[in-house]
């Protein structure tokens, strides 16, 4: 049970000896089945795999049926969930028809976090690097910090320290659906693209739920806002407009009373003055156009917490990244293997494309709405594509007038044939997977497409070795 049963206990008082259900049962629904339990709420629990409800009811749950609606003071919904597209769960839309509350667990974590300050990112891509940014930079600052949110860690598995520590929260789409008081001292808003169009109902509903990570903001809370795509420039001046003054940053360009990138420059110009505070260049972990935005909106994030430009800066040297997001993974000679398992969708993959130089890439998955064509501008330096999964014909379609392509089927096939090519080519450059595509055709999730990739890469590389010392 966590340490935080205390603050739990207090907060979730109002479920106590009143049944609650929770639908959906992976990490963060265990994690608030067992919160509201450590708070006396009596808990009911769904899910289609039985291990998941196993583990509920090892907790103290018990399975939910259809009888149980009708009594439950809410109904917390894992963000998996459809709640309104292409149709809601059908446990939703039928407690939604008796009146019954549906709330989620970065919701219901509003009231456990008390008055402890909260730093929001969310954005189509950059999430998880900003928030471990902006977690990096406190910490390397002296400022105490707790990192959770769709990063992989649920909320409800804080174990909550002081009343001053930050909490940096990285929130999808999904879940601030469901957000109404989560109120974050910072909001942090890096750019929008189309994705997860299915889920929202279109472009219009990814944007409105995007937009639910200002609407609880209280006087004197920030955001901080991307403004290098349309839709998020709109977006700040939405805000400009309601007098909320927005914290906008830029790459290319320095905004007036924001924060940009200008080179390998990361300029301040909060007031009203700009001057270069670090160079971003040689930066392993923030490398890439994407990657200086990303770095610019964390520091804005922190500044915008009172932090002072040198204290802002100090934990940039020393970032180490994140896993399957342009992770180096090995070398061989003057061949450089990076995993990029994260780049789900085309947007994210561009940002590896024009970060590299000489690149044998491996892409494909199951592609999501849109097509391909927006990549198409960032193959300059590709030198030849290998293609797996659903999307590989689409992929060959809509690209393979500009680079030539090989369809490999699977990740192990196309690691190999990149490899071999590359050595015939004189064995330089990068073999980057960039998938551009979920993962789903073939692999739970690019977290493990890139566990696989990163295995077959050591693999190799080890015979290899095996093969010059014999």
């Amino acid at each position: 049970m966590s340490a935080a049963v205390p603050a739990v206990r207090t907060a979730l008082e109002r479920f106590r000896d009143r049944r609650v259900g929770v639908l959906g049962l992976a990490r963060s629904g265990l994690a608030v089945a067992r919160a509201l339990r450590a708070g006396g709420a009596d808990v009911v629990a769904w899910d289609d795999d039985p291990a998941a409800l196993q583990r509920a009811l090892e907790l103290g749950a018990w399975p939910g049926s259809a009888e149980d609606l009708p009594e439950l003071a809410a109904l917390v919904v894992s963000p998996g969930v459809p709640l309104h597209h292409p149709s809601p769960h059908p446990l939703v839309a039928a407690a939604r028809a008796l009146g019954v509350p549906i709330t989620g667990d970065v919701e219901l974590f509003a009231a456990v976090a008390g008055p402890r300050p909260i730093v929001g990112v969310t954005g189509t891509n950059g999430k998880s690097t900003t928030t471990a940014l902006v977690h990096h930079l406190l910490l390397a600052a002296g400022r105490p910090a707790q990192l959770a949110g769709n990063i992989g860690r649920p909320v409800f598995d804080l174990v909550l320290g002081p009343e001053d520590e930050t909490l940096v929260l990285e929130l999808s789409s999904f879940q601030l659906d469901l957000v109404e008081t989560l109120a974050c001292r910072v909001a942090v808003w890096l750019n929008l693209t189309p994705d997860h169009l299915d889920r929202h109902g279109g472009l219009e509903g990814y944007v409105a739920a995007k937009k639910r990570i200002f609407a609880p903001q209280r006087p004197g809370d920030r955001a901080v806002i991307g403004v290098d795509d349309p839709i998020s420039a709109s977006v700040a001046d939405e805000l400009e407009r309601a007098s909320r003054t927005p914290i906008r940053v830029a790459v290319g360009r320095v905004p007036e009373r924001g924060v940009g990138v200008l080179g390998e420059e990361l300029v301040d110009a909060l007031d009203g003055q700009p001057r270069p505070v670090a160079r971003l260049e040689g930066l392993r972990a923030l490398k890439g156009v994407h990657n200086h935005q990303n770095a610019a909106a964390a520091y804005a994030a922190v500044r915008a917490l009172g932090l002072a430009p040198e204290e802002a800066v100090r934990g940039l040297a020393s970032f180490a990244g994140l896993p399957h997001r342009m992770e180096e993974v090995g070398r061989c000679g003057a061949l450089l293997f990076v995993n990029d398992s994260k780049a789900t969708n085309p947007d994210a993959a561009s940002k590896s494309l024009v970060a590299f130089e000489r690149i044998f890439w491996i892409a494909g998955g199951r592609a999501g709405p849109g097509g391909f064509a927006s990549l198409r501008p960032h193959l300059s330096a590709v030198v030849k594509a290998f293609l797996i999964g659903e999307a590989a014909a689409a992929l060959e379609a809509e690209l393979g007038d500009l680079v030539p392509v090989e369809r490999c089927g699977n990740l192990e096939r196309a690691l190999d044939a990149a490899l071999a090519d590359a050595e015939a080519r004189g064995g330089e450059g990068v073999v980057l997977i960039a998938p551009a595509c979920k993962s789903f055709d073939q692999f739970k999730s690019y977290e493990e497409r890139g566990d696989v990739f990163r295995a077959l890469v050591a693999e190799r590389l080890a015979r290899r070795r095996e093969a010059v010392s014999a």
